[in-house]
């Protein structure tokens, strides 16, 4: 495993060889989904039999999704291509990709479109960062052309020369402007943060296999989309994601979201937001629940009183973050019941947490807590008899997401050790499982990719279960002003408590002597 640590995107700790100037050694499998277009296929091909990385480590595998008649392989093309199909009832472009991912054999999968025609150095401009770092997603630069297109002869001659720049007016063509234009804004993706899976697009992009297969094959229930969405699983699987400027294409026509921009974002909105949860500017309506939450919240029930379990989760789903979802763990499929006097169960407790939430949509019970909450970007650790206020989580969270910390802990009492609640940040904990070395502590590696930080739960709106208001139903108008009023000094005592934590902080950089570092401060 090659694994350095790139702290959120920032990728600039790598550096690739020069183009020309190393040796490779790692295979490449480039995955080509088509339907129709025998023409445009053909220049494609003709294009990635003229590579400057070594034919060996390249193989070509190009999956015709039904079209009528078949596609067939031309004259020129790669030395090792093949030609599969998919069968009839299970079509569309992300099964004919999966087809193609179940039988790579390289250690690295090239997405390309059947309509692209690479440069000479496309794939080794991809292939010199996956050198560098197993965890990376490479993404190459793309021109849309409208021109009359050259023979596979006179693309297979430009490219071999490395002329394929030549082979299409520049200024005529159209780049991938929303890719450019939040590399502008990113400083190259390298402080994208949370947003830089969006650069995963299928046309050009490159994945490590491994990293691919651990995060799951594209999903086949979306139509459009679907690399946005795998973009962001691979993100809450420890990706890294890079904008390579050298890994030129051009594309033989418009994108489709060049001819129908306004009618692809109107699908997507519907049927990615559900599984994208970072896609917040979509998510704002205040009581929806989606497929994949933003936060997951584990509540351990064993060994608590059913009263502590109830106020923790009744607290966390009266919380103004209403895109969340409950996970109790207990031996739930172990309990057994009473059936002449259920109250005198010894599993009573128990049973009473299963029975109370078993009916609602934001509450699921399970045996352990999953090692990772992917796809959910955030995970909640809270300790039963433990009650967050309703403004709690969503400012904690937001405190998560604006710093990029991969891990927040809440102090919540001392006595011989620290009781905490955790929240962590689901792909910055992937990343350090993907890094850390033998025998150190993935917080410690968490540290590394993302920053961890303490803060206090008093101040924090974290209160016994004792001392928790239980929530309830605003009845009148008084009791919304009520409401309004302790939120506004919610929102007031919490900033008072960042303000507090700042001002500590900055005190303890001042200060000229080691002193023992504050549980508060980061």
């Amino acid at each position: 495993m090659n694994s350095p640590r790139i702290r959120h995107n920032d990728y600039s700790i790598l550096s690739p060889p020069d183009i020309g100037d190393w040796q490779p050694y790692l295979p490449v499998s480039v995955v080509i989904a088509a339907y129709g277009h025998q023409d445009k296929l053909d220049l494609t091909l003709a294009a990635l039999a003229a590579q400057s990385y070594p034919s060996y480590l390249l193989e070509v595998i190009v999956v015709d999704d039904g079209t009528s008649p078949p596609l067939r392989l031309p004259e020129i093309i790669p030395e090792r291509t093949r030609l599969l199909r998919t069968e009839p009832g299970s079509r569309g472009r992300s099964n004919a990709r999966n087809v193609g991912l179940e039988v790579v054999e390289g250690d690295v999968v090239h997405w390309l479109d059947a309509d692209m025609i690479t440069h000479h150095d496309e794939v080794e401009a991809h292939m010199r960062w996956h050198h560098l770092a197993d965890y990376l997603v490479v993404m190459g630069y793309v021109r849309y052309i409208e021109d009359d297109w050259p023979t596979p002869a006179e693309v297979h001659a430009a490219v071999s020369g490395g002329n394929g720049g030549k082979l299409f007016d520049v200024t005529a063509s159209d780049p991938h402007k929303w890719i450019v234009d939040l590399a502008e804004r990113t400083d190259g993706m390298r402080t994208a943060k949370d947003v830089a899976y969006r650069v995963h697009v299928t046309n050009a992009a490159s994945v490590n296999t491994r990293l691919l297969r651990t995060a799951g094959p594209l999903e086949t229930e979306l139509v459009l989309g679907e690399d946005t969405e795998l973009g962001y699983r691979l993100a809450q699987h420890g990706a890294a994601f890079v904008l390579e400027p050298d890994a030129k294409s051009w594309h033989l026509g418009r994108s489709m979201m060049m001819r129908e921009g306004d009618r692809v974002s109107r699908y997507n909105r519907v049927f990615v937001t559900d599984r994208v949860a970072h896609m917040r500017w979509v998510r704002t309506h205040p009581r929806r629940q989606w497929l994949v939450p933003y936060l997951e919240v584990v509540v351990d029930a064993v060994g608590a009183t059913y009263e502590d379990t109830k106020a923790t989760v009744d607290g966390i789903l009266a919380s103004t973050l209403y895109d969340l979802r409950v996970t109790i763990v207990g031996p739930w499929d172990t309990l057994t019941e009473d059936r002449r006097k259920p109250q005198d169960s010894p599993n009573i407790d128990l049973l009473l947490v299963h029975g109370l939430y078993r009916n609602d949509g934001r509450v699921r019970y399970l045996e352990r807590s999953p090692r990772s909450a992917a796809p959910a970007p955030y995970r909640l650790v809270c300790p039963p008899g433990w009650v967050p206020r309703p403004e709690t989580l969503r400012k904690l969270v937001a405190l998560a997401a604006e710093h990029g910390y991969g891990l927040i802990n809440v102090a919540l009492a001392e006595t011989d050790e620290v009781l905490t609640a955790r929240l962590e940040h689901t792909g910055a904990y992937a990343r350090a499982r993907l890094v850390a070395t033998p025998g150190e502590s993935v917080e410690d590696a968490v540290e590394d990719v993302a920053g961890t930080y303490w803060v206090d739960g008093a101040t924090w709106g974290f209160l016994p279960a004792a001392d928790a208001p239980e929530p309830k139903l605003s009845g009148s108008a008084n009791n919304e002003e009520t409401t309004k009023l302790k939120a506004e000094t919610e929102r007031l005592e919490l900033r008072v408590a960042q303000l507090t934590e700042e001002v500590e902080r900055l005190r303890a950089e001042k200060a000229s002597q080691p002193r023992r570092r504050s549980l508060f401060r980061a």
